[in-house]
Order: C-alpha cells, then structure tokens, then sequence
C-alpha cells in the first residue's frame, strides 16, 4: 500500500522538480530572471515593471532576439540574431 502512495508522490516531485529548471526557477541557471522593478529615467519617462532574460553574455539568449519568444508576454523576438 505504502508504495502505491509512494510511485505517484515521487513522480510528481520529479516533474515539478525538471519543470523549475527548465523555466529557470530559484535555482538560478541558464534561463534564469530578473524582476525588475518600475522605475523613471532621468527624462522623466517611466518604465513599467517587468521580467528580463538573465545576463550569460549571449546575445542570441535573449528574448528580444529572432527565434525566441518572451514566456511572460508572448511577443516573439525582433532583434537580428547577429
């Protein structure tokens, strides 16, 4: 009976554990976030709050880049890939 309750419960954590890493969860990692918080620039412009793609030193990581999608608004990438 034990292991009738135990498969499932494992199974479970072994999915949500391997969904976290791949949406770059608090483990950090190769696609991992940044909240950033609203803000004014110093022409008095404001810029809403939001997420950015974490900083790896590639260019083509980024969501903004062509083949990529930004996960939190669904807006395909723009920039040239190079």
């Amino acid at each position: 009976m034990k292991k009738l309750i135990l498969l499932p419960a494992l199974a479970v954590f072994a999915a949500v554990s391997v969904t976290s890493a791949q949406a770059g969860g608090r483990g950090g990692g190769y696609h991992a976030t940044s909240h950033v918080k609203g803000y004014y620039r110093g022409n008095g412009t404001y810029v809403a709050p939001h997420y950015r793609s974490g900083r790896d030193g590639y260019h083509n990581n980024n969501w903004s880049v062509e083949g990529n999608v930004n996960p939190y608004t669904g807006k395909p990438g723009t920039k040239s890939r190079w």
